[in-house]
């Protein structure tokens, strides 16, 4: 018999090496179909072994169908009765495509009923109650030629029978064989899917592995017919079943950062199983490593159909020659359909295929890494050559190791290396240079490297026994991968020159912020850890924010504050973390109140103060927009502060308030209406980091105006231009009337 397996677009190839390997002699008739020969034992064979397959049908007919007539009539003059029986189920579906007979429902009725001619003549009878088992016809016309086939399988061999709960976007089974059947995996390689989601790509990795046939625990709609003698089905279940590799011990590993798609993993992979040969493990992308060697991703990472969930998911994509670089030695399969996909990770794939996931065009995009030395091993199927031609690479013979290829992602250069050296020995000079701050001044939260060497450009803090390091956007040559690479050498190069544990190292990238854009949280791990400094404890973030919670060019503003807070009331505005407000408190103030519009820095605030001993008694915390707050208790003639410190933002438009700051426009009515809740001869410390900004002292009427930069900036940062900060003394209701009047806020 004429027997066609048909497939997904773009997988023709590796299901024609897939029935090459099972024996047979295919080729590929047209887009998604490939022929064979082969009989009834063949069909049992076929449906339970193929992989990539989605069903195996019998082409019992071809011919020239111009029109209905001739689409009827020869359809009609078969003997139908040689392969349906006469109680048997066969509904016909069609498809057509660059034909005159355009209309589906039109040729699946004009072939069903031919057929029912033919078994009324053939059968020698008058009922077809079509109560038996299922033969589903299928009429296909291309270019007005028409094949008749009938299918042997029933539901598509993608539904192996182990997955029975489906997570989103899941990835077809055959798809992921196909991936699979595409690398360079075999079973003696470790595999990871960062992405594994309900486990369809490791668990086919596992069935391969172990020479189980995907079939092999599910029925096929041929399994009732009569001409298929049962012993065929017997014979090739045991032969299948004998053909289990069950002493294989596999690498597959299946990572994914949502805990109840893993446990559908698990499920699904004990229904296969194939549970003893996957470790599943709830882990986020990022947190992708391993140790073992010339091993294989394979993946399906998330992608969307819609404009705005591409751009959601760029910064994902963008991560990837980072994340992949920690693997030198791995190939990487993954299959997307996110445009641009090798512009955006600056690498261009060894192999692309386009392929269709479901009704997604998606290509499947190949990088070759270094192979593994010695004997080469033969790939579970063979490897495509450059072209993607139908002749299937022949396996490498056994020969000396090759010259190790450079890693996919990543990879050093002596540039890079002679950089590593120069940053090691800046960091230990300016180390041995700071030594006995820690035991002689009692810091040990200082800025230890700012950008010192051009090509270096980090900011490197030290905060006790962590060190907190921040990479500033530079032009450079070096792509994604090879910048991820140079990012991790530095980072153990910062590591060993100043002898604190890797993992003890908090790295971050900071952008140059453009238009209206603001600094966001850049993390989720929400780790604090405790520092201490002039004798108070604080708690910091060295992980998830673009600033850690303590302000370190601050240290010298937040002493002149405590040494004036003794007896005052103390008002801190934007005040962030609390900081001044601990200060303050320990400095001897009768009462602070604490203010900002974020409920995160005020449950910080609160837990500053209250791990240094201070409780809510004398100490206010108010979450309200600054600016409202001044103009509020200025109105309500609330009792007057006598030292104020105001260190706003450079920007801000909170999506919680229709008001956006902007410190040059509006520091002045700040300024001047915080004047009238100041008392006479009280202070305000005011100060920003916002290089351009211009005091407009001419119009700040209530004060007599000290600038203090040059005094408050630490000497251990190298940039004096850090931050700009002024005192502000409340003049006298005397003084400040012969002044110009305020602007009105």
């Amino acid at each position: 018999m004429n027997l066609v397996a048909s497939c997904a677009f773009a997988l023709e190839t590796p299901l024609k090496w897939e029935l090459e390997k099972l024996g047979y002699e295919p080729q590929v008739i047209q887009p998604g179909q490939v022929m064979f020969q082969g009989d009834w034992l063949d069909i049992c064979r076929t449906n339970l072994w193929l992989r990539i397959a989605d069903r195996v049908q019998i082409q019992v007919a071809e011919f020239d169908a111009p029109d209905f007539d001739a689409l009827f009539d020869s359809i009609r003059e078969m003997n139908w009765s040689h392969w349906i029986p006469s109680e048997a189920s066969f509904p016909v579906h069609a498809r057509t495509r660059h034909s005159k007979l355009t209309s589906v429902p039109a040729i699946q009725r004009s072939t069903k009923r031919a057929i029912v001619e033919s078994l009324y003549r053939d059968h020698q009878t008058d009922s077809l109650p079509e109560t038996g088992p299922e033969y589903r016809v299928e009429t296909i016309l291309l270019k007005d030629h028409a094949r008749v086939l009938i299918d042997t399988t029933g539901a598509s061999l993608h539904k192996r029978g182990y997955r029975k709960l489906v997570a989103t976007a899941p990835i077809k089974e055959t798809m992921a064989a196909a991936m699979i059947q595409l690398s360079v995996w075999n079973a003696e390689r470790p595999l990871i899917d960062p992405f594994c989601g309900s486990g369809t790509i490791p668990i086919e990795a596992a069935l391969i592995g172990l020479n189980i046939a995907p079939g092999l625990y599910r029925e096929f709609s041929s399994h009732h017919w009569p001409q298929i003698d049962a012993t065929h089905w017997t014979k090739t279940v045991e032969d299948a079943k004998s053909a289990i590799q069950q002493d294989v011990q596999l690498q597959i590993n299946g990572t994914d950062s949502d805990p109840e798609v893993l446990k559908l993993a698990r499920f699904h992979a004990e229904r296969a199983g194939v549970s003893e040969q996957i470790h599943f493990q709830e882990k986020s992308f990022d947190q992708l490593r391993s140790k073992k060697e010339y091993g294989c991703i394979i993946t399906n990472p998330p992608y969307g159909e819609r404009l705005d969930e591409v751009r959601h998911l760029k910064p994902l994509y963008q991560s990837f020659p980072h994340i992949l670089q920690r693997l030198p030695s791995w190939s990487h399969f993954i299959i997307t359909n996110m445009p641009r996909f090798e512009a955006i990770i600056q690498k261009s794939a060894t192999r692309r295929r386009k392929v269709f996931n479901g009704r997604i065009e998606c290509t499947y995009y190949q990088y070759l890494g270094p192979r593994p030395p010695g004997p080469s091993t033969a790939a579970t199927i063979p490897i495509p050559a450059e072209s993607d031609s139908e002749t299937p690479a022949k396996a490498a013979p056994e020969s000396k190791p090759k010259a190790t290829a450079p890693p996919v992602f990543g990879g050093l250069t002596e540039t890079d290396l002679q950089q590593s050296e120069l940053f090691a020995t800046r960091l230990q000079k300016r180390a041995k240079h700071l030594r006995r701050w820690p035991t002689r001044r009692g810091i040990t939260c200082y800025r230890i490297y700012e950008r010192d060497i051009p090509e270096l450009p980090f900011v490197v803090d030290v905060y006790q026994d962590h060190l907190h390091m921040v990479e500033f956007e530079r032009p450079h040559d070096r792509d994604l991968g090879r910048q991820g690479a140079w990012l991790e050498l530095m980072k153990k190069t910062a590591a060993k020159a100043l002898d604190i544990p890797i993992q003890r190292v908090h790295f971050k990238t900071r952008l140059r912020q453009k238009g209206l854009a603001q600094h966001e949280k850049q993390g989720h791990r929400s780790k604090l850890v405790e520092v201490q400094e002039a004798g108070l404890t604080f708690f910091v973030n060295l992980d998830d924010y673009a600033d850690t919670g303590l302000f370190l060019d601050h240290r010298v503003t937040r002493n002149m504050v405590r040494q004036e807070a003794a007896g005052k009331s103390f008002l801190n505005l934007f005040a962030y973390t609390g900081s001044f407000s601990v200060y303050a408190a320990a400095g001897g103030a009768r009462t602070t109140c604490t203010v900002d519009w974020s409920n995160t820095y005020q449950d910080w605030a609160r837990d500053n103060m209250r791990i240094n001993g201070f409780t809510e008694d004398q100490h206010e915390f108010h979450r309200e927009n600054a600016v409202e707050f001044v103009s509020q208790w200025a109105a309500r003639r609330k009792p007057k502060f006598d030292l104020v410190v105001v260190d706003p933002p450079t920007f801000s438009n909170s999506k919680r308030t229709t008001m956006v700051w902007d410190i040059q426009q509006d520091h002045v009515a700040l300024l001047n209406q915080l004047g009238q809740i100041v008392a006479p001869g009280g202070t305000v410390y005011f100060s920003t980091n916002f290089r351009k900004f211009k005091l407009q002292d001419n119009l700040l009427s209530p004060y007599r105006i000290i600038e203090l930069s040059k005094q408050t900036v630490p000497e251990d940062f190298r940039n004096r231009r850090i931050h700009q900060c002024w005192k502000l003394i409340r003049e006298n209701d005397v003084t400040a009337a012969t002044k110009p009047p305020s602007p009105d806020p």
